[in-house]
């Protein structure tokens, strides 16, 4: 592991750091929206907490479920772009639009509810978050470092490992990044689900 980390080192700081360019440009876009746009969008948000306060919108397996289904159709997704040598550019594109779309729900809550936008987010966005990012960022890496590997297989002739090896390995790293995404699926349905309803309640009691 320790080598993997030190041979492939500049994909993973590659890799994080378009992801905190993600965060900032999804703070940047919320910055730049105008008045009304985000009246809009704090009305239907406001409407969900009110809805939220008498009522369960979700059950929480149903949300687990959701949740994890989603994460599986994404991780697929890098995974066969990985496969796909040519797909590298749009993994960056993938992992760029993760980091937008946190840091414009990050941006978002607190430039309209202040301090109470920075609670709710860390109840109902961090926890999970802090397991999710990190799966993210090394399936994002794995898939790109699979790629250039591949790419030095079909195009270079001195370089001479099974590819069959590779990709067994390949596969058994996404399936542990997958079995973590479960977790952190479970911790998005039942802990930060019911921490953000209690919040929510106290919020507007």
């Amino acid at each position: 592991m320790k080598n993997h980390f030190t041979s492939y080192m500049n994909i993973y700081i590659f890799i994080s750091v378009l992801f905190l360019i993600g965060i900032i440009f999804g703070a940047i876009i919320v910055n730049s929206m105008n008045f009304i746009q985000k009246q809009d969008l704090y009305f239907y948000l406001n409407q969900f907490f009110q809805q939220m306060m008498n009522t369960d919108v979700v059950s929480k397996p149903t949300l687990f479920w959701d949740s994890l289904a989603y994460h599986l159709k994404y991780m697929l997704l890098i995974f066969i772009l990985g496969i796909s040598v040519i797909g590298m550019p749009i993994i960056t594109v993938l992992l760029f639009i993760k980091g937008l779309v946190v840091g414009f729900s990050v941006g978002f809550l607190v430039n309209q509810m202040g301090w109470y936008g920075l609670l709710i987010s860390s109840v109902s966005i961090a926890p999970q978050n802090l397991l999710i990012i990190p799966i993210y960022l090394i399936a994002g890496a794995l898939a790109m470092i699979f790629s250039i590997t591949l790419f030095r297989q079909l195009f270079s002739k001195r370089v001479h490992q099974p590819i069959m090896t590779i990709f067994l390995q390949y596969g058994i790293l996404f399936s542990i990044l997958i079995a973590c995404l479960v977790i952190a699926a479970f911790i998005e349905a039942f802990l930060s689900n019911q921490t953000l309803e209690w919040v929510v309640k106290w919020l507007y009691k």
